[in-house]
């Protein structure tokens, strides 16, 4: 007899069948993450022209059908569609008899855990809350990406060995986060990865109107320094006229801003007031050095001119890291 164990996840013997509700980003890659881990999709629901070609990619000749027929056929099922839309659709699933007692029923949003599937539970589904913390193409790099990808997972006690199991499976690492807790687990993700992409591509607009002919080239080695930096060493990171008090150059900015891209001030104010606190907090702006930039900022950027000072004038000082370009 053959010893060798299976080196292909085709070789393997599927062990649950999976279906996917809502065709988004998110719900077609986690399938196709557990098709590799040797499940099998069988059924997926998709309304748009763009969630059926997304399927089509990434599941190819999965069948795709009705909510309800997605759990008449499957053991396992992904419920994969935007926050404010999941309860309903598990009020609906379980009112309509289509939830099937023994069934694990997965949910990806950031902000429910388990309690959103409360109606289905009832009916004998196993709820778990299984949250990726990655930003999603809709493309097959999304399954690449889920290595070593965090998961906000929330389940029963009886269901936490399985839940975990499944995140290993589709090669992430699974983070625990109790049932009270997923609104700020998710606010805490939406401020790191949703607001970044605004900043960044706002950035990129502003470079351009400064003349910059690849605002991307030019931002990406700081960008992810930057990154990089905030990772290792969090506040202690924080660099640029803000954590300096270099308020004359902080009401030059807002100057500008008012004159060629009025919508980004309330913005830039609003990340240098959280920026100067956060500095303050952590000893890196001295209060004498704040009281200009706070006056700036507090009268959202005066004429311009308020407090402007030498460039040069933090030379002198060792508490004061040199500017950098940054």
């Amino acid at each position: 007899m053959n010893t060798t164990p299976p080196t292909e996840a085709q070789d393997r013997p599927a062990r649950l069948t999976v279906g996917v509700v809502g065709a988004g980003r998110v719900g077609p890659a986690l399938a196709a993450s557990l098709q590799l881990a040797g499940h099998r999709p069988v059924a997926v629901s998709g309304v748009s022209d763009a969630s059926v070609r997304r399927a089509a990619a990434l599941l190819p000749d999965v069948p795709v059908v009705s909510p309800s027929e997605v759990l008449r056929r499957a053991d396992l099922v992904l419920l994969t569609v935007p926050d404010d839309a999941l309860p309903g659709l598990v009020a609906g699933l379980a009112e309509t008899g289509a939830v099937r007692p023994g069934q694990l029923l997965v949910h990806t949003s950031g902000r429910f855990g388990t309690a959103v599937l409360d109606p289905a539970t009832r009916a004998g589904a196993l709820p778990l809350a299984l949250h990726p913390a990655m930003t999603f193409t809709g493309t097959r790099v999304d399954v690449q990406r889920l290595a070593g990808c965090s998961f906000g997972v929330t389940a029963p006690e009886p269901l936490r060995m399985a839940a975990e199991a499944l995140v290993i499976e589709m090669g992430g690492e699974p983070e625990w986060i109790e049932e009270e807790a997923r609104p700020l687990y998710h606010a805490a993700l939406a401020i790191g990865a949703n607001h970044l992409v605004t900043l960044v591509a706002q950035a990129m607009e502003l470079l351009r109107e400064a003349g910059v002919g690849a605002p991307d080239r030019m931002l990406g080695p700081l960008l992810g320094a930057a990154l990089d930096n905030a990772l290792r060493s969090g506040d202690a990171a924080l660099t640029g006229p803000v954590a300096r008090g270099d308020a004359g150059t902080v009401a030059a900015h807002v100057f500008e801003l008012r004159r060629h891209a009025p919508q980004s001030v309330a913005g830039y104010l609003a990340m240098a007031r959280t920026t100067a606190d956060r500095a303050l907090a952590h000893g890196l702006l001295k209060p004498e050095q704040a009281e200009d930039l706070l006056g700036v900022l507090s009268d959202g950027g005066g004429n311009g001119a308020a407090g402007e000072r030498s460039p040069d004038d933090h030379r002198d000082d060792p508490d004061h890291p040199e500017e950098g370009g940054r």
